[in-house]
């Protein structure tokens, strides 16, 4: 049977990871619908070569054969692994680990195939990452304005440069650098994270406008109406929002659980920056 649970990563990874996840397909192939979150993903299979998937900005279809099993690392947008080059040069583009660490990424491999349980392997790649991040440094400037880009309050991109003593162009270089996308992609694609968010947690709209619903909570996140929220869901997902939830719910028909990835986004809501 197919399934999907992702989790919270280890403390140590707290603040450069989202979410962390095991995937198993059964006896047949899965299509994978990969979305854009803002951030680059670690894609490895137990046995198989392992992938970097950089930042997306729309929907990437993958058949994942059938009895497989996928560990995963999602990270924050602004942080990722040590890379060959700038995010805004790998924008949906699949890396091979192999190349990218070499001799680390080949004992690595080895370490996760020869794990006992999905679990371990996991806590193995996990491992490697503590020590990879140990000499990563990240910008803390892109890091404010990832945390003022969050949908809960929307926020002019001119007003939040300022509010960082940036200019607009020195913003979007730095953000398309170590993001991979500019200010307002990133702003569009937290939004769309935000309503998905929302949506598999449960959320109950707070009724602003009178809206309840699903046009309640597309609302909440800074859309203007539904049609606003279907438009950005189909250019997003390729799939109109109902059509998207109806298998990508917190617990939807194939099991899979989202709520690792959706309850450290919602967090942010009481952190997020509120320039003026």
């Amino acid at each position: 049977m197919d399934s999907y649970v992702e989790s919270a990563p280890v403390p140590a990874l707290a603040g450069v990871v989202r979410t962390v996840w095991i995937q198993r397909t059964g006896d047949t192939a899965y299509l994978q619908r990969h979305l854009p979150t803002g951030g680059v993903e670690i894609h490895f299979p137990i046995g198989g070569a392992p992938q970097l998937l950089g930042p997306l900005t729309g929907a990437q279809l993958e058949v994942i054969p059938a009895k497989t099993t996928i560990v995963g690392v999602r990270f924050h947008p602004g942080t990722a692994p040590p890379l060959p080059a700038m995010l805004d040069e790998l924008v949906g583009q699949r890396l091979g680990l192999l190349e990218l660490w070499r001799s680390s990424a080949e004992r690595l491999v080895e370490a996760m195939a020869s794990a006992r349980t999905p679990e371990r392997a996991l806590a193995i790649l996990q491992e490697h990452l503590v020590l990879e991040f140990r000499s990563t440094s990240r910008d803390p400037l892109v890091n404010e304005a990832v945390l003022g880009l969050m949908p809960w309050q929307p926020v002019n991109i001119d007003s939040l440069a300022n509010h960082l003593a940036l200019s607009s162009s020195q913003l979007r270089r730095r953000v398309l650098q170590s993001v991979g996308m500019t200010p307002k992609v990133l702003q569009r694609t937290l939004r769309f994270q935000g309503f998905l968010a929302l949506a598999q947690a449960g959320a109950v709209a707070s009724g602003r406008r009178g809206a309840d619903g699903m046009a309640g909570l597309a609302v909440d996140v800074g859309y203007a109406d539904q049609a606003h929220l279907s438009r950005e869901c189909l250019r997003l997902t390729g799939l109109t929002p109902r059509e998207f939830l109806g298998v990508n719910a917190d617990r939807c028909s194939c099991d899979h659980d989202h709520s690792g990835s959706y309850q450290p986004f919602l967090a942010t809501r009481s952190r997020q920056l509120l320039p003026v």
